[in-house]
């Protein structure tokens, strides 16, 4: 990795790879906090260990939480405090990670004591306002110490200040980050009385609030959903016991972007058609390029058109848009234009993605057109290039692919990756080397 820049070796063949992918950053930050929240111990399996989760880890062993960590084994043990976090003042540091930015904000805004919240400067210009002003509707004092709306915030919880005689009742507009309504969710057993969510904003679900909510059922705490509202019964509680993580779709994906790229073959192992994960919609979308999908005793299999041929596509990608990138780096090679809608939030994430892929592409000498909320990319014939990376670990992960197809790809940055794969790249050197005619 000269000058930080990895260099992409061009895919001399097909890609024949059978990989093993770290797990699911979303489900492992989400059952580290019920796991905190449950009456005993919690043993979690598979979890994924990268600067997120490790943030996430962190910050709850800096609130007294006891954790036993086996990173080799993937395990980690979590006595959890029933709901009462140990200590009443203390700061944590949440990184990069969005998950830990809103679940933990939202966990000290229910308990007692005061608290500082800080994070990366990447973190700090993410939206965190919405949460913000329904917090302090519940009687949490939110102090931004820096910008407003963002952090880094001193917090004053609640502690034991709600009202136990009636269901608390909210209202919050998700349209920026569907994070904030999970964050509220994930803390409902806090609030002893019950909580009701009425959804303000045009976007009332998302499959993050589906994983959310399937999680916290099987730790023994049910959602309702009638369409507007959430709701979460009184007396609900977390139950202790044992969680196996599922492998990380998202990541999965960009190998098996790969067969489609090179007209390869992909199986990740563990990968089913019964994981939770939004991202697995973007097999759907494979398959409607030309890709066969399968499945196999190992996990999904993904094999590509003969020679790449890709077809364009317009799709909604709403709810699965951490692949936004992905198909991205695919359009490129598609035989007509490849539109990408409805991902308008995805400018608030880790960078302002639209922008980042449309500045990309362009670099690499692809026509494509930046709207408020989707981009569409013709075909073409990307040319060598570094690419930049925002630091932003999708647009690293999903743009080296692209140097499967064509020389002199290189990935500023590459180490951003850290964030959900830290060893991303060395995967993809393993991959390559091991495979006939060495890529």
């Amino acid at each position: 990795m000269k000058e930080n820049v990895y260099k992409v070796r061009k895919s001399a063949a097909p890609v024949d790879w059978v990989v093993e992918v770290p797990g699911s950053k979303s489900m492992t930050n989400r059952a580290l906090l019920m796991a905190a929240l449950a009456d005993g111990r919690t043993t979690l399996k598979g979890v994924l260990f990268s600067d997120d989760s490790r943030n996430f880890l962190s910050s709850l062993q800096s609130l007294g939480l006891r954790a036993e960590i086996d990173e080799a084994a993937k395990v980690v043990i979590v006595d959890g405090v029933n709901g009462k976090i140990p200590v009443t003042e203390g700061e944590i540091y949440v990184g990069s990670a969005g998950t830990a930015a809103r679940f933990l904000t939202a966990m000290l805004a229910m308990a007692e004591g005061t608290f500082v919240v800080n994070a990366s400067e990447q973190m700090k210009k993410r939206p965190m306002r919405p949460l913000f002003e329904v917090l302090e509707s519940m009687g949490a004092q939110i102090s931004c110490l820096e910008r407003e709306g963002c952090l880094p915030v001193r917090i004053r919880g609640i502690g034991g200040r709600i009202p136990t005689h009636e269901m608390c009742q909210l209202e919050l507009d998700i349209s920026e980050s569907t994070q904030f309504l999970s964050a509220l969710l994930l803390v409902s057993p806090m609030i002893k009385q019950g909580l009701r969510i009425g959804i303000t904003s045009e976007r009332k679900d998302g499959a993050y609030v589906r994983i959310t909510r399937r999680i916290m059922e099987q730790f023994g705490v049910k959602v309702d959903f009638d369409g507007v509202e959430y709701t979460v019964q009184s007396a609900a509680a977390y139950q202790p016991g044992c969680c196996q993580i599922e492998p990380d779709v998202s990541a999965a994906c960009y190998f098996y972007a790969a067969a489609a790229l090179t007209g390869g073959r992909t199986v990740v192992r563990h990968v089913t058609r019964e994981c939770m994960q939004g991202d697995l919609r973007f097999l759907e979308v494979l398959a409607q390029m030309g890709c066969t999908v399968s499945d196999t005793s190992e996990g999904i299999e993904v094999r590509g058109a003969e020679g790449g041929r890709l077809k364009g596509i317009t799709v909604d990608m709403k709810d699965f848009s951490d692949q936004s990138m992905t198909l991205a780096a695919l359009a490129p090679f598609a035989d007509g234009e490849v539109r990408i809608e409805n991902i308008g939030h995805i400018r608030l994430q880790e960078s302002d993605r639209i922008h980042a892929i449309v500045t990309e592409l362009t670099r690499l000498g692809i026509s494509c057109e930046e709207e408020t909320d989707a981009v569409a990319i013709q075909p073409g014939t990307p040319r060598s290039a570094v690419v930049q990376t925002y630091d932003d670990h999708r647009m690293a992960m999903a743009f080296a692919l692209i140097g499967l197809r064509v020389d002199g790809i290189g990935i500023a940055d590459p180490m951003c990756c850290r964030k959900t794969f830290e060893d991303y790249f060395e995967v993809f050197d393993r991959l390559c080397a091991r495979q006939s005619g060495d890529c």
